[in-house]
C-alpha cells in the first residue's frame, strides 16, 4: 500500500491532497477512484461554507475490480466515516486550499488567455506566411511565364533565322550552281581562247621559221650567186685586160719587129731590138704569171664559195627539219591541250558534283543541327514546363502542409481550450453530499491530468496523445529539440507543495511554427523545391549561354573567323597565366578566379602551364604523357579552370612538351630509357645520336636536349601516339591551341602534321636562338636570325606562329634611344613581325627570361615601352603574368589593349614607318593608328605625308604617344 497525490501540472493547479490507499504493485498509469455510480455518499467540495469530506479511495492501476476497495451497505464504512469527521480547523484549512485554489484557477485563467492571444497571433503570422508563400508562387510564375515568353521569343527568333538561313542557303545554292557554270563557260572560252592563242602563236612560229629558212636560204644563193658573178666577171674582165695586154703586146711585138725590119733594113743594131723584145717577154710572162695567179685564187674563193653553199643547204635542210618537228610538236601540243581541256571539263564537272553534294550534306547538316537546335529548345522549354508544373506541385503540397498545420494547430487549440473547460468544471461545479453514490476518474500519469470517461473512448485518445499522424524524420528531430519540459513526478505531497514549478515551460510560437526557417534535408519539400528552382535557373542560364553562342556564330563577321590552320583570327591577345614558381600554389584554381578579369581587360587567349606529370615540378620534364594531375592542381581543377576559360570566352592554350620524355625504369644497362604508363615505349622511340641514353632509333633532325631522352618522331608508332595525345587533350579536355616547347628539337615537318591531326585553334612554337654580337655590341643586322626563325615557320606549312625572339633582343638596345634598330633597309620593322608578321608572336619576357630565373630579363624601366611597341604594332602579342599583376602597370596594358581594339590593329596590319633615329620613332599602323617613342618633337601635323585628323589617345611624355584617327 502506497499513498500518492493527485497533480493537476497540466493547468498549474494542485488540488487538495487526500490520503489514497493502493494495493498491489503500482504499474503503468494509477487510476484514482473519487467516485462511481453506485449509491454510496459522494464527497463534497464546497466553496466558501462548503462542507469538504475526505475518505480514503483505494486505486489500483490493475483492471480487475476485485482490486478495488469500496463501502458495503451494511454501514461498515460509517464508523470510519464517522472517524473521519472533520474538525473546524481542517474547515478552514480546506477553505484556505480552496482560496489557493481559486487564485491558481485565475492565474490558469489568465495563461489561457495569454495562450488565445499568442495563438492568435500565430494564427496572424501563419496568414502572413502564408500570403507570402503565394505572393512568392506568383512571382515565380510571372517569372517563369517571363521565361516562356523569353523561350517563344527566341524559339521564334531562331524560327526566323532558320527561315532566312535556308533562303539564304538557296540563294547561296543558286549562286554556286550559276558561279559554276559560269566557272564552266569561262574555262571554256579561257580554254579556247588559250588553244587559239597557242595554235596561231604556233602557226606564227612555223611560218616565221619557214620565212626565215627561205630568206636565209635566199641570201644565201643570192650572196652565192652575186660572189660567184663578181667572180667570174673580174676573171673576164681580167682576162679581157690581160688578152687586150697581150694583143697590145703582139702590136707592139708586129710594130717592134716592123720596126726592126725597118731598122734592120735602114741598117739599126738588131741586138738593141732583141734585148728590148726580151725585156717586153719578160714582162708578158710576169703579167701571165700574175693572170694565173689571180686564177688560182679566184678558183679557191670559187671553191670556198661552194663550201658555204653547201652549208647553207645543211641549214636550209636543217631548218626544213626543225619545222617538220615544230608541226609535229604543234600536233602533239594540240593533242594534249584537248586531253587537257577534256581533264579540265572532268575535273571541273567533278568539282561541280562536289560542290553540289557538298551542298546538299551541309544543307542537311545544318538542318539537322537546327532540328538538334529546335529539339534541345523543345525539350528545354518541355522540362521547363515540367518543372513548373512540378514547382506547381510543390507549391500546393506546401500549402496544403500550411493548411494540415493550420489545422492540426486549431485541433490542438481546441483540445487545450477543452482541457481547460474541463479543470474549470471540475475545480468550480459544485457537487452536492448527497450525491455521493458519484464517482469521478481522475488519472495521473507523468505530469499530466486527464479525464477519463470511458477505456475506449475516442475523446480519451485525442487527450491523451493528440491529433496523431505520421511526421518526417526531420520535423521530429526538431520536435524534440524544442519539446516542452514537463515537471518531474510528484512522490510527496509536501515536496508538491513546495516546488518551485508553477506552469509548463511552454516554447516559444516563433520556434513552433517557423517552418520558414527550417534547415533543407534530403527528403523535404522545401529542398526538394529549391533544388528544382536551382536546376531550373541552371538549364535557362545554360540555354541562354547557348542562344548567345548561337547568335554570335551567325553574327560573326568574316575578320573574326578562323583565317588559317593554327593561326586564331588574327586579332588575338595572348596572356602567359604562370611563372616560374606557379607550382607551389594550387594554380588552376587561382587561375580560374581570373578569367573573367581576364577576358573584362581585353585578353582572348590564356596560355596555362604544362598538365602532364612531371620529374620537375614547372612540368618541363614529362613522364606520364596521359597522367594531368600535376604540381598545379588535379585534373578536375584543370578541367574546371579550362571550363571558367570557355565560359568567359577565352582560348586555353596548353604548354605541350614534344621534343623529350623522362623515362619510368632503367634498362639491364642501367640506362633510363624505359618508359611507363600509357604510352610504354622503349629505347627504339629515342633517337640514336643522344650521347647519354643509348636510343635505337633514327638520328634527331634537330638539336639534341641532354636533360632526357630525346624523342625520335621519324617513328611511325611514336606520331600516333603523339596525334592521339593531341587529340585526346583537345576533345576530353578541353584545350584549344597548343605552345610547343623547345621545337629546335625535331623538324618543323612533325609539327605541320601534328597539328594538322588536332585542329587547334592556335600554335606557337618556341625556336629559341642566340642572335648576332660583335664586340660584345648587337649586331645592326639580324636577318640570318629571323631567317632561322622563318625557315621553321615553313617547315610546319605555316600553320604555327613563333615567337619573335629577334624583336626582343632588338628591342633590348633600341629603346635605349637607339630607334634606328627598329627599321630595316627596307623600311619594315627588324624582326620576324617584318616578314610574315601573321606567324610572329611578339612578346618582352616570360617565365625563362624573367620570373626567378631571371636569364634575358627586359629593362624594368622600359616595360611601357615595349608593351607600347608590341600592342600597337602587327603580330600576335603575349602579355606576361608577373608585369599584368605584380609589376603594377596593369591600367598601362589594359589601356594599350583598348587602343589595339579600337584602332582595329591585328597581325597583318600595315606599318609605315616615318621616322626612327636616335631622338624617337614615329610610325603608322593600320589606317588608324599613329605611335611615337621617346623624346622626338613630332606631332601629324608636323607630318606632311599623314593625311586625315588625328586625335591624341595616349600621352605618356617622353616614353610613348599615341593618336586615333578622328
Amino acid at each position: 500500500m502506497g499513498v500518492f497525490v493527485l497533480p493537476s501540472s497540466a493547468f498549474g493547479v494542485l488540488l487538495p491532497h487526500f490520503p489514497v490507499v493502493s494495493l498491489g504493485t503500482p504499474r503503468g498509469q494509477f487510476h484514482l477512484v473519487l467516485g462511481s455510480s453506485s449509491n454510496r455518499k459522494r464527497k463534497n467540495l464546497l466553496t466558501g461554507n462548503w462542507q469538504c469530506r475526505p475518505r480514503i479511495v483505494a486505486a489500483s492501476n490493475r483492471d480487475n475490480s476485485k482490486d478495488n476497495v469500496t463501502d458495503d451497505e451494511d454501514g461498515s464504512l460509517l464508523g470510519s466515516y464517522e472517524m473521519l469527521e472533520m474538525k473546524e480547523d481542517e474547515l478552514v484549512e480546506a477553505r484556505r486550499a480552496l482560496s489557493e485554489v481559486k487564485a491558481r484557477q485565475a492565474a490558469l485563467e489568465k495563461e489561457r488567455e495569454q495562450l488565445l492571444e499568442d495563438f492568435a497571433s500565430s494564427e496572424a503570422k501563419q496568414k502572413e506566411y502564408v500570403a507570402s508563400v503565394l505572393h512568392d508562387k506568383e512571382l515565380a510564375v510571372s517569372e517563369l511565364e517571363s521565361t516562356k515568353s523569353l523561350f517563344h521569343q527566341k524559339l521564334q527568333e531562331s524560327v526566323k533565322e532558320k527561315f532566312a538561313l535556308e533562303s539564304k542557303l538557296v540563294l547561296a545554292r543558286q549562286d554556286a550552281v550559276e558561279l559554276a557554270v559560269q566557272v564552266e563557260k569561262l574555262a571554256e572560252v579561257a580554254f579556247r581562247q588559250a588553244t587559239s592563242h597557242i595554235l596561231e602563236d604556233a602557226k606564227l612560229r612555223i611560218s616565221a621559221a619557214e620565212t626565215l629558212a627561205a630568206e636565209s636560204a635566199f641570201q644565201i644563193d643570192e650572196q652565192i650567186r652575186k660572189s660567184t658573178e663578181g667572180t667570174i666577171f673580174s676573171i673576164i674582165e681580167e682576162s679581157k685586160d690581160a688578152i687586150n695586154k697581150a694583143l697590145d703586146v703582139a702590136e707592139n711585138a708586129i710594130d717592134e719587129a716592123t720596126q726592126a725590119v725597118a731598122v734592120f733594113t735602114d741598117a739599126v743594131n738588131p741586138i738593141d731590138v732583141i734585148a728590148s723584145a726580151q725585156s717586153e717577154n719578160i714582162k708578158l710572162q710576169g703579167a701571165v704569171s700574175d693572170l694565173e695567179a689571180q686564177l688560182l685564187v679566184s678558183e679557191s674563193e670559187l671553191d670556198r664559195l661552194k663550201l658555204e653553199l653547201q652549208q647553207a643547204q645543211v641549214q636550209a635542210n636543217a631548218a626544213e627539219l626543225r619545222s617538220s618537228n615544230a608541226e609535229k610538236a604543234l600536233l602533239e601540243f594540240q593533242e594534249l591541250s584537248r586531253k587537257k581541256a577534256l581533264e579540265q571539263e572532268e575535273e571541273i564537272r567533278s568539282l561541280l558534283e562536289k560542290i553540289k553534294k557538298e551542298a546538299v550534306e551541309r544543307k542537311k547538316a545544318l538542318s539537322k543541327a537546327f532540328k538538334a537546335e529546335l529539339e534541345s529548345i523543345k525539350a528545354a522549354v518541355d522540362a521547363s514546363k515540367e518543372i513548373t508544373c512540378s514547382r506547381d506541385n510543390a507549391y500546393m503540397r506546401r500549402c496544403e502542409a500550411l493548411q494540415r498545420s493550420l489545422r492540426t494547430s486549431e485541433s490542438a487549440l481546441k483540445m487545450w481550450r477543452q482541457r481547460a473547460e474541463m479543470a474549470q468544471s471540475l475545480l468550480l461545479k459544485e457537487r452536492s453530499e448527497k450525491e455521493d453514490d458519484e464517482d469521478v476518474i481522475y488519472i495521473a500519469n507523468g505530469g499530466r491530468i486527464d479525464l477519463l470517461t470511458d477505456d475506449d473512448s475516442q475523446k480519451w485518445k485525442l487527450l491523451s496523445y493528440g491529433p496523431r499522424k505520421e511526421i518526417p524524420q526531420w520535423m521530429a528531430r526538431r520536435i524534440r529539440s524544442i519539446r516542452p519540459k514537463f515537471p518531474p513526478r510528484k512522490t510527496d505531497i509536501s515536496k508538491a507543495l513546495n516546488s518551485s514549478f508553477k506552469s509548463l515551460e511552454l516554447p516559444k510560437l516563433d520556434e513552433v511554427w517557423s517552418i520558414a526557417q527550417e534547415k533543407l534535408r534530403e527528403g523535404d519539400m522545401l529542398t526538394e523545391h529549391v533544388i528544382e528552382k536551382e536546376v531550373i535557373e541552371k538549364k535557362r542560364k545554360a540555354l541562354e549561354r547557348a542562344l548567345q553562342r548561337k547568335t554570335v556564330k551567325w553574327k560573326r563577321i568574316p575578320e573574326e573567323t578562323k583565317i588559317e590552320p593554327g593561326t586564331g583570327t588574327g586579332r588575338e591577345i595572348v596572356f602567359q597565366g604562370f611563372n616560374w614558381e606557379s607550382w607551389r600554389r594550387q594554380w588552376y584554381q587561382e587561375l580560374a578566379f581570373k578569367a573573367a578579369d581576364l577576358s573584362h581587360s581585353g585578353i582572348t587567349a590564356v596560355w596555362l602551364p604544362p598538365p602532364t606529370q612531371s620529374v620537375a615540378p614547372q612540368g618541363y620534364m614529362p613522364s606520364d604523357l596521359y597522367n594531368l594531375n600535376s604540381s598545379y592542381g588535379s585534373v578536375e581543377d584543370l578541367k574546371s579552370c579550362i571550363e571558367e576559360m570557355h565560359s568567359q570566352e577565352l582560348l586555353a592554350l596548353g604548354d605541350i612538351v614534344l621534343n623529350h620524355r623522362c623515362a619510368h625504369k632503367q634498362s639491364p644497362n642501367g640506362v633510363w630509357n624505359i618508359f611507363g604508363g600509357k604510352l610504354a615505349w622503349g629505347p627504339e622511340a629515342i633517337v640514336c645520336d643522344d650521347p647519354n641514353f643509348q636510343g635505337r632509333g633514327n638520328p634527331s633532325s634537330g638539336d639534341i636536349f641532354h636533360a632526357a631522352p630525346n624523342i625520335d618522331h621519324s617513328q611511325h608508332f611514336v606520331r600516333k601516339d603523339v596525334k592521339e595525345w593531341l587529340y585526346w587533350l583537345r576533345n576530353d579536355i578541353g584545350y584549344d591551341g597548343w605552345r610547343l616547347d623547345f621545337v629546335r628539337g625535331f623538324s618543323g615537318t612533325f609539327v605541320k602534321e601534328y597539328i594538322e591531326a588536332s585542329n587547334p585553334a592556335f600554335a606557337i612554337g618556341e625556336y629559341w636562338d642566340s642572335m648576332a654580337y660583335e664586340h660584345g655590341n648587337l649586331c645592326y643586322n639580324q636577318d640570318a636570325h629571323r631567317q632561322r626563325i622563318v625557315n621553321w615557320i615553313n617547315a610546319t606549312g605555316g600553320t604555327s606562329s613563333a615567337f619573335d625572339v629577334t624583336t626582343k633582343g632588338i628591342l633590348h638596345s633600341a629603346l635605349h634611344d637607339q630607334y634606328w634598330r627598329l627599321i630595316d633597309p627596307q623600311g619594315k620593322p627588324t624582326g620576324v613581325m617584318g616578314w610574315w608578321p601573321s606567324r610572329a608572336c611578339t612578346f618582352l619576357e616570360n617565365h625563362d627570361t624573367g620570373s626567378t630565373q631571371g636569364h634575358w630579363p627586359f629593362p624594368r624601366d622600359k616595360l611601357t615601352q615595349g608593351y607600347a611597341y608590341i600592342l600597337t604594332h602587327p603580330g600576335t602579342p603575349v602579355i606576361f603574368y608577373d608585369h599584368f599583376y605584380e609589376f603594377g602597370i596593369r591600367d598601362v596594358l589594359t589601356e594599350l589593349i583598348e587602343a589595339r581594339r579600337r584602332a582595329g590593329i591585328h597581325c597583318r596590319s600595315s606599318v609605315k614607318i616615318y621616322h626612327a633615329n636616335t631622338e624617337g620613332y614615329v610610325a603608322q599602323v593600320g589606317n588608324m593608328l599613329v605611335i611615337k617613342l621617346g623624346h622626338f618633337d613630332w606631332n601629324p601635323s608636323k607630318e606632311n605625308q599623314l593625311d586625315g585628323r588625328w586625335q591624341k589617345f595616349i600621352d605618356k611624355g617622353a616614353d610613348y604617344q599615341i593618336w586615333l584617327r578622328q
